[in-house]
């Protein structure tokens, strides 16, 4: 008798706590993106990390503290492109390379990004 009631339990959690950790996720995640962003437009200056056609970081020049911004820059990304395509209908693919052209049409001089083709340019 308490097994489908733990079960219930369990499910219930996961469903719904889901909801309001996954909010409370996202907001953390945006918050740890704005802090890093000083040290991403650095590293972008520096042409150590350029931006690719699937709007992720990428290293360009490995050094310094590059990998390990780009790497967690990536994991949050990922982790909205797939927040925002389930809320859009659509993929998280497609929302990554709408994000690129953003990126690249915001992007200041110098800043290595990729063309769709895969070719790297400086801005």
């Amino acid at each position: 008798m308490k097994t489908p009631f733990l079960r219930f339990g369990l499910l219930f959690v996961l469903l719904f706590g889901g909801i309001a950790l996954r909010a409370e996720d996202l907001g953390a995640i945006k918050a740890r993106m704005v802090q890093r962003q000083p040290a991403l437009d650095n590293l972008r200056k520096q042409g150590a990390v350029g931006e690719n056609n699937r709007g992720f970081t990428e290293v360009k020049k490995a050094g310094g503290d590059a990998a390990d911004v780009s790497a967690a820059e990536n994991r949050d990304r990922e982790v909205v492109y797939a927040d925002i395509a389930k809320k859009a209908g659509s993929d998280a693919d497609q929302v990554g390379r709408a994000r690129a052209r953003q990126i690249a049409g915001n992007s200041t001089a110098g800043v290595w990004l990729q063309r769709e083709s895969g070719d790297w340019y400086q801005k």
